[in-house]
């Protein structure tokens, strides 16, 4: 092992509500129209480019023909490719409500988060392109919910996986 970075992935837990298809509500593309619109438009697409043109390769399509997304190596930039490739309007450069957030609410557990537990990490910090992880002291990180655009970076970097998200539907009256 190469660094003290490297020995800590070793012990990453897998991304269980990413990979878990049976969730309410799954974190979908920013840009995205309500659940229910969504999933009765998207099914429709032929193409499936919204994943194809995503410049983190983070749009996964799911059994279902919907497509998610998956952190586990990388997060979203808000580069706008998916919603421009589009052509049902599912994901659409017009839904303000998610082209500045996505879906979620990201949580740090205190259990299992290093830093909380006495060790020196910034991991999550680092890659947060919105400043939204703080630092209340050099062992307390919190997530400002204000700032945070559940981009995902912060998921991948974790080396204990002490970061993890809640789903949130989005309904047509927020849209």
């Amino acid at each position: 092992m190469s660094s003290r970075r490297d020995f800590l992935t070793a012990f990453k837990k897998p991304l269980n509500k990413i990979a878990d298809e049976k969730n309410e509500a799954s974190l979908r593309p920013p840009y995205a129209k309500c659940e229910e619109e969504f999933i009765s438009l998207c099914v429709k697409c032929g193409d499936k480019s919204c994943a194809s043109v995503c410049e983190e390769k983070i749009i996964v399509i799911r059994a279902d023909g919907t497509p998610i997304l998956n952190f586990n190596k990388s997060g979203c930039t808000f580069c706008q490719e998916c919603a421009k490739k589009c052509d049902l309007g599912v994901l659409s450069l017009e839904n303000t409500l998610t082209s500045q957030n996505i879906n979620a609410k990201f949580v740090i557990s205190t259990k299992d988060c290093v830093a909380h537990n006495g060790v020196v990490c910034f991991s999550c910090k680092e890659p947060c392109i919105d400043d939204a992880i703080l630092f209340n002291g050099l062992f307390n990180p919190v997530i400002d919910t204000k700032l945070c655009t559940a981009c995902g970076f912060c998921l991948s970097r974790c080396p204990s996986k002490a970061i993890d998200y809640v789903s949130l539907p989005i309904k047509k009256e927020q849209i």
